[in-house]
């Protein structure tokens, strides 16, 4: 069952009054989700849930900010995106600035996927990417981010992030290429 705005908004009001039992059954409804996401960025499922559970406990504190503007589901998820962000911070992650760089979007080829590539095989291959392209290509592949959020939570400028977006699809697309899944037309 997916969870939606109206089954548990009782919840989350109740979750607003720091009733534990609300917040387990809150947690039980997004806990797989959350750990997909927080997966996406530091690879280690034992990290990865350490980093939701880190996120549950930051949400639950701050329950009260959340308005019902977004879905509760893409509140939490930010959370859990920018725990994971500031866990690979704090293990000394190098996100090399390249502002002055400049670089050209060339037209690029004409590839596509053979038909026996599933999603996960391409996730997991942008898993195996460097981590400031793996992390850029899941904000905004995966995530939907735009560069200029790609930017303030990375703490990198836009034209890095763009410029890691553009070798990063470069990377992936010979990756693919490399192991039979994209084929030229």
């Amino acid at each position: 069952m997916k969870p939606t705005k109206q089954l548990h908004q009782p919840i989350i009001d109740l979750c607003k009054n720091n009733c534990a039992k609300s917040q387990m059954q809150l947690y039980n409804l997004y806990c797989k989700a959350m750990l997909v996401v927080a997966h996406r960025y530091v690879k280690d499922r034992f990290i990865a849930e350490d980093v939701m559970q880190d996120a549950f406990i930051k949400a639950f504190k701050y329950i009260e900010s959340y308005k019902n503007e977004v879905a509760f589901g893409a509140w939490l998820k930010r959370i859990v995106i920018n725990q994971s962000i500031d866990y690979l911070k704090k293990n000394k992650l190098e996100l090399i600035s390249i502002n002055d760089e400049v670089y050209k979007v060339e037209n690029e080829e004409n590839w596509t996927i053979e038909s026996d590539i599933s999603v996960d095989g391409i996730v997991e291959t942008i898993n195996n990417l460097k981590e400031k392209y793996r992390l850029v290509l899941t904000m905004y592949l995966l995530e939907g981010y735009d560069h200029q959020e790609i930017a303030e939570v990375l703490n990198i400028t836009e034209n890095t992030s763009r410029t890691h977006l553009l070798r990063g699809k470069k990377l992936l697309k010979e990756q693919l290429k490399n192991t039979s899944y994209a084929a030229r037309y």
